[in-house]
Formats: C-alpha cells, sequence, structure tokens
C-alpha cells in the first residue's frame, strides 16, 4: 500500500481528542521528533476540541516545536484534507532530522488574534502547563 507522512502537531496527536481520526484513515504512528526553529506555535480561538496552529516564520525568529509523523494511505488523504477546518491545511513540513513531510499549518491571518504558545515547545507541553497552572 502506497503511503503518505503527516506531520501533526496538536489534537490529532497520540491520545488527544482528534486521533481517532488518524486511526479511522488506518494511520499509524512513525515517530515523535520536532520541526526546524523555524515555526510558531498557536492556540487558535474555538473549541473543544482545542486547536493549535503551526505558522512557518523566518529562521532564527521561531522555535522548534514537537510533533508527531504518521503514515497515512494515500488513498485516505481527500478524506482527511476535507475534514480540515479553516484557518488549517496541509503543507509542506521542516523538521530537524532533515525530512520534510506534508503537515498541518495555520493560514497568517488565522493565527492574528490566537494566543502565541511558541515557548512551551509543543501542544502537548502547553497543555501540561495548564494542568498545573495556579487558578
Amino acid at each position: 500500500m502506497s503511503e503518505m507522512e503527516i506531520g501533526v502537531v496538536g489534537a490529532h496527536m497520540s491520545g488527544l481528542p482528534l486521533n481517532g481520526e488518524l486511526l479511522a484513515l488506518e494511520g499509524r504512528l512513525l515517530r515523535a521528533t520536532r520541526t526546524r526553529p523555524c515555526y510558531r506555535l498557536f492556540r487558535l480561538p474555538g473549541g473543544p476540541p482545542f486547536r493549535p496552529g503551526l505558522l512557518r516564520v523566518a529562521e532564527g525568529e521561531g522555535h522548534a516545536i514537537a510533533l508527531e509523523v504518521w503514515a497515512l494511505p494515500r488513498a485516505s488523504i481527500g478524506a482527511l484534507l476535507a475534514a480540515i477546518p479553516s484557518p488549517l491545511g496541509l503543507g509542506t513540513l521542516r523538521l530537524e532530522d532533515g525530512t520534510a513531510p506534508k503537515g498541518f499549518l495555520v493560514e497568517a491571518e488565522g493565527a492574528r488574534q490566537a494566543e502565541d504558545i511558541s515557548d512551551s515547545g509543543g501542544w502537548r507541553a502547553w497543555l501540561a502547563s495548564r494542568a498545573t497552572a495556579p487558578a
């Protein structure tokens, strides 16, 4: 079966609310890694489920962001695309391991009113910081 790598940075990651969508499309986890330090991560308005948006910026102006790379059958990519809500989409990611899979990105306009959570280093770390934050 022909597969395609897809990078996910948020609710589609293992054990998170939208991971079942990848599993239903016969996705399988390949590896956990990080982007090159040319991305900003935003907590997008709305939810649940809460979602992040990954925005590419100039080298040196971003952070390395934790993500998972999944393999999906090529025949399932259309179904995945159809399920992605605006302002998210798929584009090419630059990873620290030198690979460049397709993956979830946010449109620049979608990040304008969103909270920049890049300093957390990733969605799971941001979720964990919220769980331990004082009320």
